[in-house]
């Protein structure tokens, strides 16, 4: 295809895309429709992100030693659980910073204060605070710490709790993940049938839009002209929708970022959806021009070929 050809496609697109008014306000219209879907699914992913990673970094496990436990087997263990593929952090907090940490706890207690005082000496051992890369691993590291590898085969056992094993904190992980899980699941297929219904409803848009030329389609077949010249000026129809859908679907999402920002700062994790939207901006650009132009060439070709029977 020559460069006379070309521009005659792009002329003969821009054609059918102003005289075809009403239509093409329709098909536009919709296509900015699904594309306000895409990014609402865009930033509800952001959202749901930051408030799962929120209650994940909630969840930890803490390894409680004995008093008499040498720091020299604690610092051992602690970089055997940091070579675990299943655990992202390990802090070590000395039996000083156990019992600091303890006093701060309780400092409005003065009774616990009081007993703590008349013992005259720390009560508490070390601490070892692990977090997991994934929830569903704490019991993975909780069997290896019960493991002879962990507690050391023939020695006298360094640990004296974990806390993992205790009924309640089990049972917070176990349901924060079941929680987790099937929120990520309900938002994802949600987010799917909104977006597929949108998709069809702008693609019988856009059959609607070429159905209206069936008879120049016709005319254009009588005089010779190839599957690909009379596909190409709806093929550029379609992408024109795209991009003028597309930045009304910008300029949408600027205020609604704008207005929706503050309250997901304060109520989804600390998350602002506004600042998010500004530093990932050329990322919207990218979906939802990309998303306008795939849906209005790729509909548009498809209604020509299959509907039209060209």
């Amino acid at each position: 295809m020559n460069w006379l050809d070309t521009k005659r496609i792009f002329r003969a697109g821009l054609l059918d895309f102003w005289r075809n008014g009403f239509v093409s306000f329709a098909s536009v219209l919709m296509m900015v429709f699904t594309l306000f879907v895409i990014g609402l699914a865009m930033f509800t992913g952001v959202v749901l992100g930051s408030t799962l990673e929120e209650f994940r970094n909630k969840a930890d496990m803490n390894v409680y030693f004995t008093t008499d436990a040498p720091e020299a087997n604690i610092l051992a263990l602690r970089d055997s659980l940091i070579t675990l593929p299943q655990v992202e952090s390990v802090a070590y907090f000395s039996r000083e910073e156990a019992l600091a940490a303890f006093r701060e706890r309780h400092q409005n207690d003065q009774l616990t204060l009081q007993a703590l005082e008349e013992l005259g000496q720390n009560p508490l051992g070390a601490v070892l605070n692990i977090k997991a890369k994934d929830i569903s691993q704490y019991e993975l590291i909780a069997n290896f710490l019960r493991g002879q590898q962990a507690l050391g085969e023939g020695e006298p056992q360094i640990i004296e709790k974990i806390n993992y094993y205790d009924e309640g904190h089990r049972r917070a992980i176990d349901l924060l993940a079941q929680y987790t899980n099937t929120a990520q699941l309900i938002a994802l297929v949600m987010v799917g049938f909104f977006v597929l219904m949108t998709v069809a409803i702008s693609f019988n848009t856009l059959r609607l839009a070429i159905y209206s030329s069936r008879d120049e389609i016709q005319v254009m077949r009588l005089v010779g002209a190839g599957r690909t010249y009379i596909r190409a000026p709806f093929v550029v129809e379609g992408v024109l929708y795209g991009l003028i859908a597309a930045v009304i679907t910008l300029l949408l999402l600027y205020p609604l970022a704008w207005w929706l920002g503050n309250s997901t700062e304060s109520f989804f994790g600390g998350v602002n959806v506004f600042t998010y939207f500004i530093t990932h901006f050329l990322l919207f650009f990218a979906v939802i021009t990309g998303s306008g132009v795939a849906l209005g060439a790729v509909a548009s070709f498809l209604a020509v070929r299959r509907y039209l029977k060209i």
